[in-house]
């Protein structure tokens, strides 16, 4: 199972250091990084699924309309890209429902999809599904079954579908997966390490997983922009390397994997089978 999918965030969210205050004076590059998605997918009649950040619901709400028209899946990627094991509880909310009901009424449909920004819904936050859940979250995207740079969730086992259940609510699970080199668990599917990795170490670990989920950014494949002087070194190599080359390994991939949307997925899942997390209070 490949499962395709997006986080739709600008540039200059490939970081958690800057002031939110600030996006407004940054170049806007979405439009264009977006369409070249939108028109390879359209080509190959696939459909995927686009995780929103409410932000650019509320300041382009023209990209998102353009997403949904075009037959794609939307999910909420919080509204200030901000870490969730960072944030108080009653913060989370605030975020998360301003977030939903700015993309929603930019669609006009209730959005039951969630990913966290950085994968940071860790096991000391439990109580981000309880959240969800009272948000009208029904499948979520956010858990790294592993250590993470943002967190991480060790303890959830083997990556795959799972159903979650804290305080008396069930949560649909889909990990990111991982992949063990040298002693670390690192991800080959998106974002950095996609780009950092030759296509056809990409296709053998994707041919040996029974279960991948991708997760790209249109910032993945826009080798024109520009670079934030205020990252980390390591923050740098892992934004910006690899940018030229990244959409003609996206192309090879989905045409020789043809993934799927994640309701797709969850068509396809017996739930039933599926393993049970338990959380318990932290």
């Amino acid at each position: 199972m490949n499962i395709l999918t997006f986080d739709l965030e600008e540039w200059f969210h490939c970081d958690f250091i800057s002031d939110s205050s600030t996006w407004r004076g940054y170049e806007t590059r979405i439009h264009a990084s977006t369409d070249r998605i939108l028109n390879l997918l359209d080509e190959r009649q696939l459909k995927g699924t686009f995780f929103i950040l409410g932000w650019v619901a509320e300041h382009y709400p023209e990209v998102v309309r353009a997403i949904h028209e075009r037959g794609h899946e939307l999910g909420c990627h919080s509204y200030a890209h901000d870490l969730v094991h960072r944030m108080r509880p009653e913060d989370f909310y605030s975020d998360t429902e301003r977030s939903l009901k700015t993309t929603e009424d930019v669609i006009g449909e209730k959005i039951v999809l969630y990913r966290a920004p950085g994968f940071s819904i860790t096991e000391q936050t439990p109580w981000a599904f309880e959240t969800l859940h009272r948000l009208g979250i029904t499948i979520d995207c956010s858990i790294f079954p592993a250590q993470h740079d943002y967190g991480g969730f060790p303890n959830f086992g083997e990556s795959g579908p799972a159903r979650i259940r804290f305080q008396g609510m069930e949560m649909k699970e889909f990990p990111m997966n991982t992949r063990s080199l040298y002693g670390r668990n690192l991800v080959f599917s998106g974002g950095g390490f996609f780009r950092l990795f030759p296509y056809p170490l990409i296709r053998k670990w994707t041919r040996e997983s029974g279960y991948t989920m991708s997760y790209f950014h249109p910032r993945d494949f826009d080798h024109g922009q520009p670079m934030l002087p205020q990252l980390p070194l390591m923050r740098k190599f892992k934004s910006y390397y690899g940018l030229k080359g990244a959409f003609g390994k996206f192309e090879k991939w989905v045409d020789e994997f043809e993934p799927i949307s994640l309701l797709e997925a969850d068509r396809q899942i017996n739930w039933a089978q599926s393993k049970v997390i338990e959380l318990g209070d932290v």
